[in-house]
């Protein structure tokens, strides 16, 4: 089978076109994902409970609490990874 010229340059157009539609696609779905994890979720009223909870059985006492943020830190972490290391017994 042979394949003429116009038929071959017609196929990599097509191919091309298919390319650069992928591409956008691609570009839209990296943009959405990316202002997704932007955007923190939103604290819900469940999540305040379990908040005031927390700080209550901490300080012993109930607490107004005025606001909550979410901080990005890996300064949680790295205490619990101490706690963790801290509590296996070592030879």
């Amino acid at each position: 089978m042979t394949v003429h010229n116009n038929d071959a340059l017609a196929l990599v157009a097509e191919m091309r076109a298919e390319i650069a539609a992928l591409t956008q696609r691609v570009q839209a779905l990296e943009l959405s994902a990316a202002k997704a994890a932007a955007a923190p979720a939103p604290v819900t009223e469940e999540d305040m409970v379990a908040i005031s909870a927390a700080v209550a059985a901490f300080l012993g006492v109930r607490a107004r609490i005025r606001q909550v943020r979410l901080v990005h830190s890996s300064a949680w972490a790295q205490v619990g990874r101490m706690g963790t290391h801290a509590s296996h017994h070592t030879h």
